[in-house]
């Protein structure tokens, strides 16, 4: 029977909702979930669980300060969170008004920026900027941290950083590739020095990663696209990983979709099953139970909303029922869940 988006359903206590970082980044707790068997731990032992010459591939997006408030000429507020930068000036934003703005629309943003609603497309607005500073430096000065829908705390300076990697360098993303997180310059010293190699590619976060599923028969559902590169030197750590018979460990959710859109028969930069090429694009990769894992042999992440997305590719890595009895341990456990929340270390289910 196919699946349905109910199939992906889960009660979560909303006190196990992450609404703050621990302490200390490396401070979470860790659930190792490899084909039926479940163990607790802690982050700061991940370490023992890799083998030298092992890959951790790193998603190094930063994340921008996409979210802004404003008016309209008319007074009504309204407040934009940038989906992507399209221009030096202009960008696709999704909108919350009142009412819809309509193109021509005048908006000011923080009481400085002037910018004009140009289009709609589906459910984003383009606007452009009318000030001589490209968005990305408007943004840097007066945007707000685009904290995720679920935390509902007002956004803090610690934000800032926080909900941020400590290995963060391509601006782009409006979302935390929250796996990435846990790691601080102490734990990535630590596996260094026991041998296990890293590898870095991007992939731009979108605020689609947050928009719930709307249709109930999951081979209706369309992705939102996102960018990503591939840098030819990744590709050749992997190459070498697998020569050596290491793993190949994502460090989240979107590395995974990167490498794997990467790898996908027919996508720009495709060599074969066993690697991939460079490559740089858009992807739209849906990745469900039954999908036929190409590149990534583990995979690190945190725990995902219900319903969602990145549920359905962590069941289609680790297996249903083991996924759904490592979300049963984790509520009952009282694990940390969502982006602030704890991490779990997953082997793939084999094929």
């Amino acid at each position: 029977m196919p699946l349905t988006l109910d199939d992906f359903d889960y009660c979560l206590p909303r006190e196990l909702i992450a609404q703050f970082p621990p302490p200390e980044r490396g401070a979470s707790r860790l659930l190792r979930l490899a084909g039926d068997a479940l163990s607790d731990s802690r982050f700061a032992e991940l370490p023992q669980f890799l083998q030298a010459g092992d890959l951790l591939v790193f998603n190094d997006t930063r994340v921008i300060k996409a979210r802004l408030y404003g008016v309209k000429a008319s007074g009504g507020k309204v407040e934009a969170l940038v989906e992507r930068i399209t221009a030096p000036r202009e960008a696709l934003v999704q909108m919350r008004a009142s009412h819809p703005p309509k193109p021509g629309t005048r908006l000011k943003f923080e009481a400085a920026i002037e910018a004009e609603v140009v289009e709609r497309r589906g459910d984003l607005y383009l606007l452009r900027f009318g000030a001589s500073a490209g968005v990305f430096e408007l943004l840097e000065q007066y945007g707000h941290v685009p904290l995720p829908p679920y935390i509902a705390h007002a956004e803090r300076s610690e934000d800032a950083e926080r909900y941020q990697t400590v290995y963060a360098r391509n601006p782009g993303a409006v979302a935390a590739p929250t796996a990435g997180l846990h790691f601080d310059q102490s734990m990535l010293a630590r596996l260094r020095a026991k041998g296990v190699q890293f590898a870095w590619l991007t992939l731009h976060v979108g605020a689609g990663t947050f928009q719930p599923v709307r249709v109930n028969d999951l081979a209706e559902h369309r992705m939102h696209s996102e960018r990503y590169e591939i840098p030819q030197a990744t590709a050749q750590a992997i190459a070498a990983a697998r020569a050596a018979e290491r793993a190949v460990i994502a460090v989240g959710t979107t590395s995974l979709r990167a490498l794997e859109s990467a790898a996908r028969e027919g996508a720009p930069g495709a060599a074969d099953d066993n690697g991939l090429r460079s490559a740089a694009g858009e992807t739209d990769l849906f990745i469900t139970p039954g999908y036929r894992f190409r590149v990534v042999d583990r995979l690190i992440t945190n725990f995902h909303l219900p319903r969602s997305t990145l549920l359905m590719l962590v069941a289609a890595f680790a297996g249903m029922e083991p996924m759904r009895a490592a979300y049963g341990h984790a509520i009952r456990a009282r694990y940390r869940f969502y982006s602030y929340g704890d991490a779990m270390l997953i082997d793939r289910i084999p094929r």
